[in-house]
């Protein structure tokens, strides 16, 4: 089972709200997570990062791979 760390879009329309979750490669981006991970939210200035980097580390080692945004979110986050 090919594991990957991405977003998954929450929250009304033209008001966007990403969790950052951990699923299953084959499951569509609103699917049923195995484990939440922290959140993104772009709409406030500066944008409002949550990471639970413990968490994220555990998924990492196991093999899952970030999508490019959540890269890019880690980057900024110090990792």
């Amino acid at each position: 089972m090919a594991m990957k760390i991405r977003l998954t879009r929450m929250g009304a329309k033209k008001r966007p709200f990403y969790r950052v979750v951990a699923l299953d490669s084959a499951v569509r981006r609103d699917g049923r997570p195995v484990e939440y991970l922290g959140y993104y939210n772009p709409m406030v200035e500066p944008a409002e990062v949550s990471l639970d980097m413990e968490k994220i580390e555990k998924w990492l080692k196991q093999g899952a791979e970030p999508s490019n945004t959540v890269r890019s979110l880690l980057k900024n986050a110090g990792k």
